[in-house]
């Protein structure tokens, strides 16, 4: 498929949704997209949405939407949806949520598949977020697919990430993992008019005054909302425009920058390594060496280092 270059450039949608359907779909291990678009990145800010599934990810990136439209910023969203076994696809489509804003020419919702990304952010979402970003639109959302403690590596391709928590999961909070609670930038407390929001926002704050963090660090905050009564929206939006100030004043958007290229050709040459080094030959001796049936007889260091020297 031939890319229209000046059509994402001049944020045709057409050209944007042929786009985002190559790198999608396309097998292809190379970076031939993002070199082209390079010279127009870097303008865009990503924020990551993460939390377990029912907390109300997509009605909260909802009023997000709604709070930077109002501010005459164009915004697009990622939904990071599970893969289908059946289609390889999203399993969630993109106008089932968000869908008032579906006709915004403003606004440009999509769902992709993790197809297997074990951090539930796959690296095509990454190359969509580049799309985007050429695009000029000013806020990219991902919202991802909800999996809990192993969605870390949203923090990778976000430079805000909110991590969002519901009352009820009091008792989830407590034995939480390090790793969630540190990447969240900002933790969200939705369906704060249920039983159980108070003591769970004491809890977080409770377990972020244990951190210690160095002079001049982000002092991760905690805002209750209510995204289905839509309360509690400003309060969530001020923090995160103090986050994004933050981070240029102290010059860390840029920084986010240039680690998320380096993350992505270092991807790109593992990618590379582990496509060339599966052969045909490779794989049958890797099968040949499972036939014994008695699977001590089986030495797996022998068999990696006959791997590595063919």
């Amino acid at each position: 498929m031939k890319i229209d270059l000046n059509g994402i450039l001049n944020s045709k949608r057409l050209a944007i949704s042929r786009a985002l359907s190559f790198v999608e779909n396309t097998d292809e291990l190379d970076m031939t997209l993002t070199d082209a678009l390079f010279n127009h990145l870097g303008q865009a800010y990503r924020i990551g949405v993460t939390g377990p599934p029912g907390s109300g990810k997509s009605t909260l990136v909802d009023h997000i939407i709604e709070y930077w439209r109002g501010r005459h910023k164009r915004v697009a969203i990622i939904s990071v949806d599970p893969t289908s076994p059946f289609t390889g696809g999203a399993i969630l489509g993109d106008r089932v949520r968000m869908g008032r804003h579906y006709s915004d020419q403003g606004v440009f919702i999509r769902s992709m598949a993790t197809r297997g990304s074990q951090g539930g952010l796959s690296m095509r979402a990454q190359d969509a977020a580049d799309i985007f970003d050429a695009a000029g639109f000013d806020l990219i959302i991902y919202e991802t697919v909800g999996v809990g403690q192993v969605e870390l590596d949203v923090v990778d391709a976000a430079d805000t990430t909110l991590v969002v928590l519901v009352p009820d999961s009091g008792d989830d909070i407590q034995a939480m993992k390090a790793g969630l609670m540190e990447i969240a930038d900002l933790f969200i407390i939705n369906k704060a008019d249920l039983k159980g929001a108070n003591l769970a926002f004491a809890q977080i704050q409770s377990m972020l005054e244990m951190r210690h963090p160095e002079v001049g660090e982000w002092t991760p905050r905690v805002v209750k909302t209510s995204a289905i009564q839509g309360e509690g929206i400003l309060d969530l939006a001020e923090v995160i425009d103090a986050h994004r100030d933050f981070l240029q004043d102290n010059g860390i958007i840029r920084q986010n920058f240039k680690a998320r290229i380096l993350s992505r050709i270092r991807a790109q040459i593992e990618e590379n390594i582990l496509d060339q080094f599966w052969t045909m030959e490779k794989l049958e001796t890797l099968e040949n060496a499972f036939t014994s049936d008695d699977i001590k007889l089986i030495l797996p260091g022998k068999i990696v280092e006959n791997l590595l020297k063919r």
